[in-house]
């Protein structure tokens, strides 16, 4: 079965609502989250999830905030600390590394620390057995690709187009996954412009979707409320669900 990964921002509008959508989205069929540290300048994020990010700081979150939220959740939910390079760098990559191994967290997604920079801390990773999370993308090289993935764990993240996550773009990417299965037997995700309408297309010769915007989407929405943003995020991952796996 295909999996569903959906990435949340932390804390937004509370800790809280953040726990309880979490469990909504575990019930509705969605195997990993990705707890998203909010951060004032996400480069790889579109607007939406930046506005999500910008919301949560001035609603005052706290990286105590993501600690105490993980203890709760990620014995249920495989659970990951997506973020960037310089909240980890702030507290130190050991130290994350060791609260993440006592929160139950497995990985870190850092889209801002190139491979060569991330070597420095394999090392501390490796001890507290946290992932890094590899990501490709479609103007990587065969032999790029290979550096690369020499130790990919957990899952490899495909990058489905260049540019920022939520802007819905499209690319051929059947060259790039052929290169990535020649080198690597470790599960590829897709991400960047998953939802769902375009989650059926998308998981095609690969293992599983990441979806963020799509859900972040509906936090942002004041329309409705906190319960009807529950219901309208777990229907939103059931369907995508549904859709990856027919």
């Amino acid at each position: 079965m295909k999996k569903l990964v959906a990435y949340l921002t932390t804390g937004y509008p509370d800790i809280k609502f953040t726990q309880d959508v979490a469990y909504a989205l575990k019930e509705a069929g969605v195997d990993m989250l990705e707890l998203g540290m909010p951060f004032s300048d996400p480069v790889a994020d579109g607007p939406i999830i930046e506005k999500a990010n910008l919301k949560s700081l001035q609603n005052g979150f706290k990286m105590d905030d993501l600690f105490e939220l993980s203890n709760s959740i990620s014995k249920d939910i495989d659970t990951l600390w997506m973020g960037y390079f310089n909240p980890f760098y702030q507290k130190g990559m050991l130290d994350m590394a060791k609260k993440a191994t006592e929160y139950g967290v497995n990985g870190f997604i850092i889209p801002d620390l190139p491979y060569e920079e991330a070597n420095i801390y394999s090392a501390d990773l490796a001890k507290n057995d946290i992932a890094l999370i590899n990501f490709v993308a479609p103007t990587d090289s065969h032999d790029r690709i290979k550096t690369i993935l020499h130790d990919a764990q957990n899952f490899i993240y495909l990058v489905a187009y260049a540019g920022i996550t939520g802007s819905g773009k499209s690319e051929d990417l059947t060259k790039v996954i052929e290169d990535i299965r020649s080198v690597s037997k470790t599960d590829i995700f897709i991400g960047f412009g998953v939802n769902s309408e375009t989650a059926k297309d998308k998981v095609k010769g690969v293992d599983g979707v990441i979806v963020g915007s799509e859900f972040v989407k509906v936090l942002l929405d004041d329309k409705i409320n906190n319960t009807q943003k529950i219901t309208k995020i777990a229907s939103i991952a059931r369907e995508i669900k549904e859709k990856i796996n027919s």
